[in-house]
């Protein structure tokens, strides 16, 4: 089991150009998202929120339970679903505004324990920035480490949340010691501060870049490198390309039996370049259609 931590929103989606534009609301939320492509990629999931018992908080459980994620320990609350309005440049690079106060998400509060057999835990994005969940998830995150479970951190930054970028940057580095597997865009990377050589020095077993359709590049312990270009295709939009990274790798490993320090050291060349691929491969079908659409197993192959 794979457990995925953190919010479940509504993405606002402009169908046309201009500030009145048409919006479209579709599913999703970073780690939102990341259960879903790991269901559909195979691996059994299984997703740790708290979601709103409104229209919106409905359809988000459905579209989980469609990709065969288990909602057992979603939490729920009478408060509203996060909204997130986006706009898609002329490249198809999403930029979000949020409509965060008084909503369901905020208010998780961390379980007594993960679900029996859990392998790994992923958590991201709004949730490490919006209190009082942010506590929480950290929490869980730091409990997760304690226990020996496999841990994957996006941060997936979101700036017009963060009202003090310093303390949350610290807060980032706090986070490393308790952190396997962290991912992280160029431009998340640029606004963090640091570099690998100085992430990996904290804690975690990799890292990995991604560099939108240039590709991905894992740094692991001892300063080896492992780079892939990108898999070329039509963009239509790259919401979501993120999160199916983190799913891809996720799965790649667990499928690997490599959700662990010494699975990570035991890749290698061949492995890493191998699950680069793999995640290559998933984002790019991602950004080849509109939203946060994941692929299913049948159209990325073997990881």
């Amino acid at each position: 089991m794979i457990v995925v931590a953190g919010e479940a929103l509504i993405d606002l989606v402009p169908q046309g150009t201009g500030a009145l534009a048409q919006l479209k609301p579709a599913l999703g939320g970073g780690p939102y998202n990341t259960a879903v492509a790991l269901g559909r990629l195979g691996s059994p999931t299984a997703f740790c929120s708290r979601t709103s018992e409104d229209a919106f908080g409905e359809a988000l459980l459905d579209g989980l339970r469609r990709a065969g994620v288990d909602v057992s320990g979603v939490q729920r609350g009478p408060e509203p679903t996060t909204l997130a309005v986006a706009t898609v440049d002329a490249g198809g690079s999403a930029a979000y505004s949020f409509y965060v106060d008084g909503t369901a998400d905020r208010l998780f509060t961390a379980p007594a324990g993960l679900p029996e057999g859990t392998r790994a835990v992923s958590f991201g994005t709004c949730s490490l920035v919006l209190e009082p969940g942010a506590s929480a998830y950290e929490r869980l995150l730091r409990a997760a480490a304690t226990e020996g479970v496999f841990t994957a951190l996006d941060p997936n930054v979101r700036p017009g949340l963060i009202a003090d970028a310093d303390a949350y940057r610290a807060r980032f580095r706090g986070w490393l010691p308790s952190v396997s597997l962290l991912k992280l865009s160029e431009e998340d990377a640029r606004w963090l501060g640091g570099s690998p050589c100085e992430w990996l020095a904290a804690g975690p077993s990799a890292v990995v870049i991604t560099h939108g359709g240039d590709g991905l590049t894992a740094h692991v312990r001892g300063g080896a490198q492992y780079s892939v270009p990108g898999e070329k295709v039509d963009v239509v939009d790259t919401i979501g390309a993120g999160d199916t990274v983190n799913a891809a790798l996720l799965h790649g490993l667990s499928v690997r039996d490599a959700l662990s320090p010494e699975g990570i050291a035991g890749l290698g060349a061949e492995g890493w370049r191998g699950l680069l691929r793999f995640a290559a491969r998933a984002a790019a079908v991602t950004c080849s259609r509109a939203g946060a659409e994941p692929p299913y197993a049948s159209e990325v192959g073997e990881p």
